[in-house]
């Protein structure tokens, strides 16, 4: 009884592994004072093996999120290869665009329950399977069909991603170090980003998708060592804020947003990827790209409009990848009581997906209709997200699950 006490003290990844490795009466308490740490039977430090074991945990996360990233703005490189190599028309080319959010809502429909039925190790199989099989089908198309079926297949295994990726984290991580790997992994996304905009400015879109399912192949080799895993307005309001600024109509049509600000595609990609290293504000990045198409608009200071196009598009993406591209999941992922987790979980993924395809979907029309209205409407969602945080949001950098709960409900009082 006293072992089982002991291993119940650790954090969960301790003590999966010393239940994997046989490993009892660990003094994890002398580890946090400075002792040397607790062997094994073999000699072994149980904090190093325990380490290695979170390393895996968290690369295995980080390959998902980096896979969701670079399939994400994958559309807005590979437009113009599609069309011209397949016979795609601009219709065509918006299903396909937007199809990935359906798929996403699909898998966020599906992500709160799965996880809770077959376990948290065992659904980022089956989203790998789908990245996987996502992947395989763009490569090998020959038509839109097999195109929209590939692009499907990747937002489930996204959007299945989204929502077991911070979960399985946030529950294997000691709170010392949870902030900052779930940050780590969930930043990937921002990076997949980055890199496709970098590397498919100079690959055709065949030779994008095979570099992209590289971290999918990554992840299925990680899924073999890792161990299986042992709260509602606000996580729905997070969603609601982190994508209805705009960002798929930033990631999905790009190039056409710089063409029609008279800049370089593949220069302002190449920019955009390294930029996102960086952070400035949605809301100011937003504001200059509408700005720019003001200027037009009114036949004012032309010359200088592609320049401030092409600021508001680099500060909104850079300023997304530090912060709201990653935080909002953490959070959820944080204040979500486990009696719950599954369902409310699913609920605010489903709306972050929900919005998505909002956001996607009417981005053209909006777009036609004008420029300058659509991007000072996204500001206006960055604005409302700033009050919406500063407001209800808890600090959750090193506390417990538990004292992140209490906070949420002395907030809500």
């Amino acid at each position: 009884m006293e072992e089982e006490q002991s291993v119940a003290k650790l954090p969960l990844i301790e003590a999966e592994c010393s239940a994997r490795l046989g490993i009892s009466n660990i003094d994890y308490d002398q580890d946090q004072h400075g002792g040397v740490g607790s062997l094994d039977s073999a000699g072994a430090p149980v904090e190093t093996r325990s380490t290695a074991v979170l390393c895996i945990c968290t690369f295995a996360a980080a390959c998902a999120a980096f896979t969701g990233g670079c399939l994400a703005s994958y559309s807005s490189l590979a437009e113009s290869g599609i069309i011209a190599d397949l016979g795609l028309t601009v219709a065509e080319y918006s299903v396909f665009g937007s199809i990935m959010t359906g798929g996403a809502m699909l898998g966020a429909v599906i992500s709160g329950r799965m996880t809770d039925f077959i376990g948290r190790r065992r659904t980022l199989w089956v989203l790998d399977i789908f990245y996987i099989v996502g992947w395989l089908a763009i490569i090998f198309a020959e038509g839109a069909w097999l195109l929209d079926l590939g692009r499907l297949s990747l937002g489930i295994g996204f959007g299945l991603t989204c929502y077991v990726g911070p979960v399985y984290l946030a529950e294997i991580t000691p709170k010392n170090v949870r902030g900052l790997l779930m940050s780590i992994s969930q930043s990937m996304t921002g990076y997949g980003a980055s890199f496709t905009f970098l590397v498919g400015s100079f690959v055709t879109w065949r030779s994008l998708a095979i570099i992209g399912c590289i971290p999918s192949l990554l992840l299925l080799l990680a899924l073999f060592f890792i161990p299986e895993s042992p709260r509602w307005l606000i996580g729905v309001g997070l969603m609601v804020v982190q994508t209805s600024d705009g960002l798929c109509g930033f990631l999905f049509y790009m190039s056409e947003i710089f063409d029609s600000a008279g800049i370089s595609s593949t220069l302002g990609f190449i920019l955009v990827a390294v930029v996102q290293a960086s952070a400035t504000g949605q809301c100011l990045g937003c504001f200059l790209t509408g700005l720019s198409y003001f200027l037009q608009d009114v036949d004012w200071w032309k010359e200088a409009s592609p320049i401030l196009a092409l600021i508001g598009v680099l500060v909104y993406m850079g300023s997304y990848a530090f912060g709201m591209a990653q935080i909002p999941w953490i959070v959820v992922s944080e204040i979500l009581p486990i009696n719950v987790k599954g369902s409310a979980g699913t609920l605010c993924n489903l709306v972050n997906w929900f919005c998505s395809w909002v956001v996607s979907y009417t981005f053209n029309y909006s777009f036609s209709w004008s420029p300058t209205g659509t991007f000072f409407i996204y500001a206006g969602m960055c604005g409302f997200g700033v009050a919406f945080i500063a407001k209800l949001v808890p600090e959750t950098k090193g506390r417990t699950l538990e004292e992140i709960h209490a906070s949420l409900t002395h907030i809500m009082q």
